[in-house]
């Protein structure tokens, strides 16, 4: 049997000349919409909160600090695996949660460990999948942090700059997507569908509260992302469930604009 050159050539690395790494790390930054009812007479929206996922790490590098969850990678799983299996062990959170990578940092001195890099993920997820959080493994307590709360810790590593990357990434999303389709019911006010785009995008509310049942029904790139529920005759439905005057339902139709959508 003949053998070609190249498979008989034995390549001798130089494996002394390159760093090994022992594992890239994943860190995981998990978003979610939290619902509190109000306590008032009159009916009303319950209020919208945005919170993240922190863990207070047990460890010798910046032990009892509040940070976001992951860890060092295996040398026989990929990123996505490593990202999934650190939620679960640090936080009881399983693979049901939708997560996607944001960036990867990299700078000297980020971890006081050595030169290690870390690659980042996000997402934004419904408050239900993130009920049964709880810390275990590397973590001495996991908690969902009011967004504002969070930035006012002492948040260990650069974990402070991947909570601002992954926040631009989430607002971003809610304004180009139709991501606010997972905080809703099947069928909606648009004063319910703008609390979550508020909620998520606080700068929304000054630019755009006064125009946009016009501009979300009206202007020709967002036709046909929303429809009136009908009754069986055909008549518009209304619901009076947070107001004590009659608001029309809505419903998303599955059409997604191209453009930046709100």
């Amino acid at each position: 049997m003949n053998t070609s050159p190249l498979r008989a050539k034995r390549i001798h690395f130089r494996t002394k000349k390159y760093r090994s790494p022992d594992g890239l790390p994943t860190d995981i930054c998990l978003f979610t919409l939290l619902s509190i009812p109000r306590q008032t007479k009159t009916k009303s929206l319950p209020l919208k909160q945005l919170a993240v996922l922190l863990i207070k790490r047990k460890s010798n590098t910046f032990g009892e600090q509040w940070a976001l969850p992951g860890g060092f990678s295996h040398e026989s799983e990929t990123l996505d695996e490593c990202a999934y299996r650190e939620l679960k062990e640090e936080t009881n959170i399983d693979r049901d949660v939708h997560i996607e990578q944001l960036k990867t940092y990299y700078k000297p001195g980020r971890d006081p460990r050595g030169w290690i890099p870390s690659v980042a993920y996000v997402s934004l997820v419904h408050e239900d999948l993130l009920k049964h959080a709880q810390a275990n493994d590397d973590a001495s307590d996991a908690q969902l942090f009011p967004i504002e709360e969070a930035f006012a810790l002492n948040l260990a590593f650069d974990h402070r700059e991947i909570l601002t990357d992954a926040l631009q990434r989430v607002r971003e999303q809610m304004l180009q997507t139709t991501i606010a389709k997972a905080f809703l019911p099947d069928e909606f006010t648009l004063s319910e569908l703008l609390q979550v785009i508020e909620t998520v995008v606080p700068s929304f509310s000054a630019k755009d509260r006064g125009n946009f049942e016009r501009r979300l029904l009206a202007t020709t790139r967002r036709q046909g992302l929303l429809e009136p529920v009908l009754s069986a005759d055909g008549q518009p439905v209304y619901s009076t469930e947070f107001s004590n005057s009659p608001a029309k339902l809505y419903r998303f139709t599955g059409f997604t604009p191209t453009a930046m959508i709100y």
